[in-house]
């Protein structure tokens, strides 16, 4: 599975570009997603997919140990929803 050095170096090879420079690419563009994510917008990749801010309600859950019930607070989450290129390359 890779993980983020592993795309800088392969952001590096396919752009033919410094690692520290496909380093900084990665990073610009994740901080952008989240930045947006974070104000309540949504963020589209054509082929690629959608990230969205979603909302969990409030709930009563139960503690695994002492089975006692506990209330569980709404929350924020973030969804991504696969677009349909990346959903066929799967396949």
């Amino acid at each position: 599975m890779p993980n983020k050095a592993d795309l800088v170096d392969l952001i590096a090879e396919k752009a033919e570009t410094t690692k520290t420079a496909a380093g900084a690419a990665l990073d610009a563009v994740l901080g952008e997603i989240a930045s947006a994510i974070k104000k309540g917008d949504r963020v589209s990749i054509s082929g690629f997919g959608t990230f969205s801010v979603g909302s969990r309600a409030a709930r009563t859950g139960r503690n695994p140990q002492t089975g006692a019930t506990i209330q569980i607070a709404a929350s924020k989450t973030v969804r991504f929803k696969a677009g349909k290129a990346l959903k066929d390359s799967v396949q």
